[in-house]
């Protein structure tokens, strides 16, 4: 009797260990009742009938990444290349995905080809290069609206890869090598030509600079030509009238003054090695002795010096004409 009892409590606990489920996080089972589907068992401890019920399909409810394998696709110019692609999706109703579609991860894989292919081929081999964003768009709107009835949201598509032909990824290095070039080229004619025009420009500027520069220095030239011919004028108007009041007298006065500057000018001349003075040396004295009675008459006139009384004159000595020697050559 005792022996009953321990099996009866034994089964009991096998019976009531049966009904337990745990359901981990993230996931949801579907429980099933001879053979129907009946609830979705959320994360955490459920009590089932054992033998009745029992767990139909464990989903996962976060979000999963499935990789489309690689395809060879023939655009809108017969242009043929391969495209790999990524496809991000999310379980919401766990239902519609255990029992709307069998298979799910090959239905999603099989859908997404087909309207890559589809999506692809409408298009140009350089608009399938330069307009990825697009074609992620229409793959996305496609696929979501294809799987709504299967509890799926897609989240993202994109394309991993689009590898053209070789003779079309050489021609297209080619044609970026031209345009590179190309470029290039015209950076460096804009460069040249804009150093032609900065340096036009500052040959301009110089010479408008000169220009400016001598015509302010015929100015000041003019300027000074002006007042040097109204100092001479002045000084001629000065002579003019010194001649006029004083006659002869400040006449030679002049010209001795000049007739010196002459004779200093030739013993300072530093051409001259010998200087012949078809001259006499008496004239020479006469002249600076009319020069020193000039000066003691201008002196006695204004109240300076006395007057000294003249020497008697001398008899003239007869003078003898000196015929002019020249260098002797040395031999």
């Amino acid at each position: 009797m005792g022996g009953f009892l321990i099996a009866l409590v034994v089964l009991v606990f096998l019976f009531l260990m049966m009904g337990v489920r745990v359901v981990r996080q993230g996931h949801v089972y579907t429980i099933e009742r001879l053979g129907r589907y009946t609830l979705a068992a959320t994360p955490g401890l459920h009590l089932i009938v054992p033998f009745v019920d029992r767990v139909g399909h464990k989903v996962n409810m976060m979000e999963q990444v499935l990789d489309i394998p690689g395809q060879e696709i023939i655009t809108r110019d017969n242009a043929m290349v391969g495209v790999d692609a990524v496809v991000f999706f999310q379980v919401l109703d766990a239902g519609k995905a255990a029992y709307e579609v069998a298979n799910l991860y090959n239905a999603i894989m099989q859908l997404t080809t087909t309207n890559l292919r589809t999506v692809m081929g409408s298009l140009d081999l350089d608009e399938t290069l330069s307009k990825r964003d697009e074609i992620n768009a229409r793959l996305l709107s496609v696929v979501d609206h294809a799987t709504n009835p299967w509890g799926l949201k897609i989240t993202r598509v994109e394309i991993k890869d689009i590898r053209p032909p070789a003779d079309i990824s050489n021609a297209m290095a080619r044609q970026m090598k031209a345009e590179r070039e190309k470029r290039a080229s015209i950076l460096e004619s804009e460069g040249m030509r804009q150093a032609a025009i900065l340096r036009a420009e500052g040959e301009k500027q110089a010479q408008i600079l000169s220009a400016e520069g001598r015509r302010e220095a015929a100015f000041r030239d003019a300027e000074a030509r002006e007042r040097a011919a109204k100092a001479e004028a002045e000084a001629t108007r000065v002579v003019s009238e010194a001649i006029a009041t004083s006659g002869t007298q400040a006449l030679n006065y002049f010209i001795a003054q000049k007739y010196t500057e002459a004779v200093g000018h030739f013993a300072t001349s530093p051409n001259a090695k010998t200087i012949l003075f078809p001259i006499e040396a008496t004239q020479l004295i006469g002249t600076l002795g009319g020069v020193g009675e000039l000066v003691r008459e201008a002196l006695h006139g204004q109240g300076g010096y006395p007057e000294t009384p003249r020497a008697p004159a001398r008899p003239s000595v007869p003078t003898v004409a000196t015929p002019p020697v020249s260098p002797s050559r040395p031999r």
